[in-house]
């Protein structure tokens, strides 16, 4: 078993930080905690590591109730968003630390420093200090650092957000490939929809000290089970049901708006019987794709995303003439907010 949370809440003052949260971690697992500020992600993180106590609820780890246990005996290793590392101390003697203070002999130390050294690709690079190294690199000691007691859960705290972009991008596919080695149950925070897209096995998207809903990247994308979450993962138009691009295209809604994936906008320069004039207000070229912002002639304003190959055989232009329909569409009975 990985991690169990069975109805567990957290309210600090009057502010309810975690509600009534029930979920389940496979063993071996790469999980991601998504969700905006204010979600409940990182204190129901906090929570699975003892660093905070539920006011109700239990937390199982590997089938056992750890609900009560101190940091220490849950044997977890936690890296935060800003390293946490020793800057006395060289990028070997930080990766030793939780070892040595668990009385490990000096020879079992030195074998498993190097093996990590070695898996975080830092070879060589062990007598540094931390201010010695890019921040990237220092993420990757605070991982080995972690890792070195061989913990029964891994958490991360949003550990990529001091990074920059390209940074950040290139530690997420190094993280999904450590995790696919050595295989610990993972548990990461995070409100980048990319950053959990790309890494993990399963997300986990919270609002407002609720879980929305759980489930692979695919799922949640493709099958939302909220306005919510729909609206927070990947681009949306949200548009009244009554908007003319809707019309004699089957997406009648007893439900007053519809969301629409940029991708899901097709794009035709001649009039047919389903689509809607629209004139091309702007052109945006992001490389791999284009995006064009679209006003229909009842004044709603429309994002549309198409490949390279599909813009240039429509070969649009700004104040372009076009004609647009709906490829898929949906509408959900709550109201939603960010």
């Amino acid at each position: 078993m990985g991690i169990v949370i069975q109805d567990v809440s957290k309210k600090f003052g009057s502010f309810q930080a975690v509600d009534r949260v029930s979920l389940e971690i496979k063993s071996g697992s790469l999980v991601a905690l998504l969700g905006p500020s204010g979600s409940g992600k990182s204190t129901l993180l906090r929570l699975i590591s003892g660093l905070e106590t539920p006011d109700v609820g239990k937390i199982l780890i590997t089938g056992e109730d750890a609900t009560d246990r101190s940091v220490q005996a849950r044997n977890i290793g936690f890296v935060f968003q800003h390293y946490a590392l020793f800057k006395h101390m060289t990028v070997r003697q930080n990766i030793a630390f939780g070892l040595e203070i668990r009385k490990v002999t000096a020879a079992k130390v030195k074998k498993r420093v190097e093996e990590l050294l070695d898996l975080v690709q830092l070879a060589g690079l062990g007598d540094r200090y931390p201010s010695q190294l890019s921040g990237g690199q220092r993420q990757r000691v605070a991982l080995a650092r972690a890792l070195a007691v061989e913990p029964n859960v891994l958490l991360l705290d949003e550990p990529f957000g001091a990074l920059d972009a390209k940074v950040r991008k290139d530690l997420r596919a190094w993280l999904r490939r450590l995790h696919d080695e050595v295989h610990v149950t993972t548990v990461f925070v995070t409100h980048d929809q990319e950053e959990a897209m790309e890494v993990s096995d399963e997300i986990v998207v919270m609002n407002k000290g609720k879980v929305e809903q759980v489930g692979t990247p695919a799922e949640i994308y493709d099958h939302p089970a909220s306005a919510f979450v729909m609206s927070f993962i990947g681009p949306v138009n949200v548009l009244p049901s009554s908007s003319h691009i809707f019309q004699n295209n089957g997406f009648d809604s007893a439900h007053p708006e519809m969301f629409l994936r940029p991708q899901d906008v097709l794009i035709e320069t001649s009039a047919n019987g389903s689509t809607v004039a629209a004139r091309v207000s702007r052109l945006i070229h992001l490389g791999w794709e284009i995006q064009a912002e679209l006003t229909l002639d009842d004044g709603q304003v429309v994002t549309a995303h198409l490949t390279r190959d599909r813009f240039d055989e429509l070969k649009l232009e700004p104040e372009q003439r076009v004609y647009v329909k709906p490829k898929d569409a949906k509408s959900f009975p709550l109201y939603y907010s960010i």
